[in-house]
C-alpha cells in the first residue's frame, strides 16, 4: 500500500456545500472524505480538479 500523500490541504475553513461541492476550496465530497489516505498523487490530482472547479464556479458567478 502507498504511504498517504503529504500536499497540504487546500482547506480555506470557509467550509460551505452546494451540493457535494464545496463553496471555500472547490473539492467535492468524495474528495474531502478521501483525503487523508490519499496517495501524494491523488491529492495533487484532487488540488488541481478543486481550483479549475473553484475558478469555473467564481467565473460563473462574476467573482
Amino acid at each position: 500500500m502507498t504511504a498517504p500523500g503529504r500536499q497540504p490541504s487546500p482547506c480555506v475553513r470557509k467550509c460551505c456545500l452546494d451540493g457535494d461541492q464545496c463553496l471555500g476550496c472547490g473539492r467535492l465530497m468524495p474528495e474531502i472524505l478521501e483525503w487523508a489516505a490519499a496517495t501524494d498523487e491523488r491529492q495533487r490530482q484532487i488540488i488541481i480538479a478543486a481550483r479549475e472547479r473553484h475558478a469555473r464556479r467564481s467565473a460563473s458567478f462574476g467573482h
